[in-house]
């Protein structure tokens, strides 16, 4: 695709896709895609609009997909992920990952966690996101070839997901970082073919499965580093542009994992200026854990240590912010020694409201369908803490790994973020999905 290095626009294309927006408009309330039916059409539309938005149902172009929600993620660990806990934050979507590899090497998807806790919390009434995800970037492995035998294996482990979340899950996305689960050598020639491939074969199994519509919304997989000059290529813009060439594609996913928010923002600019206004796109994940990272080397802070070294006795004004973290793991911390330790850290406190920051200019733009946040502390955030080690434990809506809790009762919350997470939360976003502004 040649791009206009002077203005940078897109060339301008041929059979452009129906958009959900004009869809909209000419239909006057005329259908609804809910579930898998179709309700009767008004006999006096005209017959031409009318096979256009049968075209449309066909297509799964859906006119009733989610806007400007938040929810909750869980990525592939569900542990202490369940009514309970998402009804507490009032959330009423969440989103999870499967690896396909596992599926390709014989496990059940009906037995496999991530789905079948999906599938569990569909059953009572939440919104679900599934993400497709292949591994590619470790060592001696390889994208297939869309022509080759390797291909064929992954399409069959696709075609048992399919069969066991099509119109049952609300959104699959084909792939999950796509980027950073291939080697760097092979994302600018074997990437693009081998998810389009997928994304291809999805969209012709629903149609043969589903020919009357499907609930089962379709996005391509996440861009990563959008704030790094050496992560955006003629590859990633494939990316945003197959998605503008195919009609049945709602639209992509994006995990803006930042160091600020102007970082964020680097996200919004390059996903807006090339994806197509009819398209939505998702952030199923985003965070300031590069952020973090960078703190974990700093001392704790000095107001903390004099509030609290008579019950934390190893404590020093030297203690180093990732040893405080092991300390948390080890021994945990009362709710208020943690929420203190995160109020007297200027790093923290100074961007406590980032995630609400960030859910409201993403609702601002109209094309925001769900955003989701790490929902709790899973076992893999809290092993080998040192300091190199991400902190993603700093992330999470629920800190059950690093704050003392009754068994049965309540998970801990924390500092700030919960209390974002739950004053964002809208009836509007309850399933049935209502046609809606995503502004606040």
């Amino acid at each position: 695709m040649e791009i206009n290095q002077d203005t940078g626009a897109r060339p301008a294309r041929g059979g452009n896709p129906v958009s959900r927006r004009w869809l909209l408009g000419v239909s006057a309330g005329a259908f609804l895609a809910v579930g898998c039916t179709k309700e009767s059409q008004d006999s006096q539309v005209d017959l031409a609009n009318r096979a256009k938005a049968e075209d449309a149902l066909r297509n799964r172009a859906a006119v009733a997909g989610p806007s400007g929600v938040l929810g909750a993620n869980f990525n592939e660990d569900p542990t202490r992920v369940d009514k309970a806990a998402l009804d507490a934050l009032g959330a009423t979507w969440v989103r999870g990952f499967v690896l396909m590899k596992t599926i390709k090497d014989g496990t059940n998807p009906l037995e496999q966690r991530a789905i079948r806790k999906l599938l569990e919390l569909h059953g009572q009434g939440f919104g679900t996101i599934l993400a497709l995800k292949f591994q590619f970037s470790k060592k001696k492995q390889t994208v297939p070839s869309p022509t080759g035998e390797e291909m064929k294996a992954e399409l069959a482990a696709v075609d048992k997901v399919l069969e066991a979340v099509l119109d049952k899950v609300d959104i699959l996305t084909v792939g999950n970082e796509p980027f950073l689960e291939t080697h760097k050598e092979e994302r600018l020639t074997k990437l693009n073919p081998f998810y389009q491939e997928v994304a291809k074969h999805v969209i012709a199994y629903r149609e043969k499965q589903f020919p009357d519509g499907c609930r089962t919304h379709l996005y391509m997989g996440a861009l990563n580093h959008l704030d790094d000059p050496e992560m955006i290529s003629a590859a990633t813009r494939e990316w945003i542009e197959f998605v503008n060439d195919t009609p049945q594609l709602e639209g992509l996913d994006i995990h803006p994992h930042v160091t600020s928010a102007q970082a964020a923002q680097k996200y919004l600019d390059y996903v807006r200026h090339w994806l197509d206004d009819d398209k939505k796109f998702l952030v199923t994940e985003f965070s300031l854990v590069n952020h973090y990272a960078n703190q974990m080397t700093q001392n704790i802070p000095a107001d903390f240590v004099d509030a609290h070294e008579d019950e934390l006795d190893t404590i020093t004004r030297e203690t180093k912010v990732w040893q405080l973290l092991k300390l948390a793991k080890e021994q945990r911390f009362t709710q208020q020694q943690w929420n203190d330790f995160l109020r007297m850290s200027p790093w923290f406190e100074s961007r406590k409201h980032f995630i609400r920051d960030e859910v409201r200019k993403y609702r601002e733009t109209n094309q925001l369908a769900v955003a989701t946040y790490g929902v709790v502390q899973g076992q893999a955030m809290v092993t080998d803490i040192d300091k190199d080690k991400k902190p993603w434990m700093l992330n999470s809506l629920y800190v059950p790994l690093t704050v003392q809790y009754d068994e049965g009762g309540e998970l801990p919350h924390n500092y700030t973020v919960f209390d974002d997470f739950t004053s964002l939360q809208r009836e509007q976003d309850r399933l049935p999905v209502k046609p809606t502004n995503a502004h606040m």
